[in-house]
């Protein structure tokens, strides 16, 4: 398959990475244009999953380089992050492995139409106000659980991982859009290298896919680092919002 990619295989690929390298920094659900685009190209969902991890590590990389040099990046708070999001990762990629994708299908569903309840309802809850301080991970044995949580998750399957992250960052430890981005980012690095270790021992990735994915993915995150830096809070709340919704969507419509 890597030596039969057509022209037009190649630049689908680099289109849908743009697209979800941006959505996947400012939001998340990027991965829902990403899979379906190495689905389409004849991959089964395992090997699509695996592929799909190589875009998502650089696109993370780049994301965190991007908001670093912006200085909205809370380094203090990496290793604790990482913690419980790396443990959650290790057992999500050992079941990805072996289990089927769609087990964790109701989980995402039930998470993704919770979170867009809550945004719409009581969105101080997800969305903290301006000024507000975060917490300290340890502070709040809640948003540990969450984030191991959202490791298991983004280890077993990437789609809709950054939702779960936001929900932890931003709704459990109060950091604003913008840096639960940066955060978010750096969590999506480590479990995508767990996840790649796991993938790439059984030979699940298609190299040449996988790097032309993330070349595109690595653009788009570039230029989501400089928008999100630039837009309202309100305007990313928003965005959101709207990407909540069309995952729930997909989720319902799609296996």
């Amino acid at each position: 398959m890597d030596a039969s990619l057509s022209i037009t295989g190649i630049l689908a690929l680099l289109t849908a990475g743009v697209i979800g390298g941006f959505i996947n920094t400012l939001a998340g659900g990027g991965s829902m244009l990403t899979l379906p685009a190495l689905m389409l190209l004849g991959m089964p969902a395992d090997i699509a999953n695996a592929t799909n991890r190589v875009g998502v590590l650089f696109q993370s990389l780049a994301g965190v380089k991007g908001f670093k040099d912006q200085d909205k990046l809370d380094s203090s708070a990496i290793g604790p992050v990482l913690i419980p999001t790396l443990l959650g990762a290790l057992v999500g990629s050992l079941f990805a492995a072996y289990l089927p994708v769609g087990v964790l299908k109701p989980i995402l569903l039930g998470t993704m139409v919770t979170l867009a309840l809550v945004m719409l309802i009581k969105p101080g809850a997800v969305i903290p106000e301006p000024g507000t301080v975060p917490y300290k991970v340890f502070e709040r044995p809640t948003a540990v659980l969450m984030l191991f949580g959202a490791g298991v998750y983004g280890g077993f399957v990437q789609a809709g991982v950054g939702f779960i992250l936001i929900a932890a960052l931003a709704g459990g430890l109060r950091y604003d859009l913008v840096r639960t981005n940066a955060l978010k980012m750096v969590c999506t690095a480590a479990f995508s290298i767990v996840a790649l270790v796991v993938f790439i021992s059984r030979d699940q990735v298609l190299w040449v896919p996988g790097l032309i994915l993330a070349a595109g993915m690595v653009a788009g995150a570039t230029l989501s680092v400089r928008v999100a830096i630039n837009v309202p809070q309100n305007a990313l709340k928003w965005l959101l919002f709207v990407m909540v919704t069309l995952t729930c969507v997909g989720a319902l419509l799609f296996d």
